[in-house]
């Protein structure tokens, strides 16, 4: 397991040439989802969780982009973040990062807390408990037949809709989403994401927290004073929630000019954070911009491939 150590460490060594790797995750499940099985779960971030505490030195955040400033980033220097706030990031993730004395940080949309729900899971959840497709209505065609579907086709039926529906905007998105839900008469889950007590609980365990806008826009298609509002409202609950400054904050869904814009990129400077991420591929040194830093989570299952994607995208690969 330590074989491909020294190829971390030549990669990305220690100080001034020294590079950060920031690896992205947004829910892990506590057990395999049949609908999804690449989701992550319990057993496989263990695995991974594993395999990064081998291979890295895994450093806080906020920690890491200060060492990314000064050019006195440790060798292997790595770091490990999780988008939107679902509640199994503390029920399930955390416990084992602790278990391997592992950090991370967590970027909360702030308006799905205490009981909301994100739109794209309505339409995952929709999906899920629907036993005929064809009984989906909400104006948008996707192609099923009738009868009980397949796993296949509610995969295809839902990868359909959302495609359909992401870049609607916010409010849109979410009435649409909600009729196709009472098109069906679906039962939805209401505990998906954390409680704001729950988010508290994960920052005193330790854990940073960052800002990921109030309802998860896409920034790109916002004016700057829409994105000001949306970026600096998730700041500022977190702030009160916490009693501390935020100072990391996570671009919705992350893919510069697609999904947030240079002018996006200097609302967030001007509202006083000291970094972002994007969910660009690569990894981030000295000289780069703190406000675009990249992120990347090789999907391989082996612990090789696994390490050797990492290693690519050191290299810029």
């Amino acid at each position: 397991m330590t074989m491909l150590k020294p190829f971390f460490t030549l990669m990305s060594p220690a100080g001034p040439k020294g590079r950060l790797s920031v690896l992205i995750f947004h829910r892990v499940l506590p057990e395999p989802d049949p609908l999804f099985p690449d989701e992550m779960h319990a057993q496989r971030f263990r695995e991974i969780c594993r395999w990064i505490k081998t291979w890295f030195n895994v450093l806080p955040l906020d920690q890491a982009v200060a060492h990314l400033k000064s050019g006195t980033l440790p060798s292997r220097a790595a770091c490990i973040t999780f988008d939107d706030g679902y509640a199994d990031n503390l029920h399930v993730a955390m416990p084992i990062l602790q278990q391997h004395g592992l950090t991370a940080t967590f970027f909360i949309a702030t308006g799905f807390l205490d009981g909301g729900r994100m739109w794209n899971d309505t339409i995952v959840e929709t999906v899920r408990g629907c036993d005929d497709l064809s009984t989906l209505s909400a104006g948008l065609p996707v192609a099923v037949t009738g009868g009980s579907p397949t796993v296949a086709e509610r995969r295809a039926a839902i990868a359909a809709l959302i495609n359909q529906i992401k870049y609607r905007p916010v409010a849109e998105r979410v009435d649409v989403t909600e009729q196709l839900a009472r098109s069906v008469h679906a039962n939805l889950p209401q505990d998906l994401m954390m409680t704001s007590s729950e988010v508290k609980a994960m920052r005193k365990a330790g854990m940073l927290i960052g800002a990921h806008t109030v309802s998860h826009p896409i920034l790109a298609r916002l004016t700057d004073d829409a994105a000001r509002h949306e970026i600096g409202g998730s700041k500022r609950f977190l702030e009160e929630l916490l009693g501390e400054r935020i100072g990391l904050f996570a671009y919705p869904n992350g893919k510069p000019g697609e999904d947030y814009s240079p002018q996006t990129v200097e609302v967030a400077r001007s509202l006083g954070f000291d970094a972002a991420v994007s969910t660009q591929w690569g990894c981030s040194g000295q000289g780069g911009d703190v406000f675009q830093i990249q992120r990347f989570t090789p999907w391989d299952r082996s612990r090789v491939r696994f390490g050797v994607r990492m290693l690519r995208n050191l290299r810029g690969a």
